[in-house]
């Protein structure tokens, strides 16, 4: 697992704690990960990668692309630091402690392939990751 930028500093986490609880999170889920990359960036690269790749014209949290093969997990996870910290004004939630980290486990649990399209589908991704910030904060 690894952490890039792009036009933005990488926000003050604990990128060992993370790594430790997406780890449990996916070997819940009798899976293991590959290569995951965690991207983050600002608004405007993040609508850039949503005009060329999903032809999206629209700013947004969080970006996955799944590469995963059978058991083994394998992604980008592009989020905006940018709308998580509105987002979490918005919410009046903590940005890193609980904002980012929910839209962190939110790309993973895309690649573990839930889906968030349909009213139940948000309803048990919520769930999902509700559980997963009691996990995090456990460790």
């Amino acid at each position: 697992m690894d952490f890039y930028c792009e036009n933005v500093d990488i926000p003050d986490i604990d990128k060992n704690k993370i790594i430790e609880w997406l780890d449990k999170l996916v070997y819940s889920y009798k899976k293991e990960f590959g290569d995951l990359a965690i991207i983050f960036c600002n608004d405007e690269y993040i609508l850039s990668i949503n005009n060329q790749y999903l032809k999206h014209n629209y700013y947004t949290d969080i970006i996955s692309f799944d590469y995963s093969f059978e058991d083994v997990l394998a992604g980008d996870l592009f989020i905006s630091l940018d709308t998580v910290y509105s987002n979490s004004i918005e919410l009046q939630v903590a940005y890193l402690n609980e904002e980012l980290l929910r839209v962190i486990c939110h790309g993973v649990f895309h690649l573990l392939g839930f889906k968030d399209k349909t009213k139940i589908q948000k309803e048990k991704m919520r769930s999902l990751e509700n559980e997963a910030l009691i996990l995090y904060n456990n460790l």
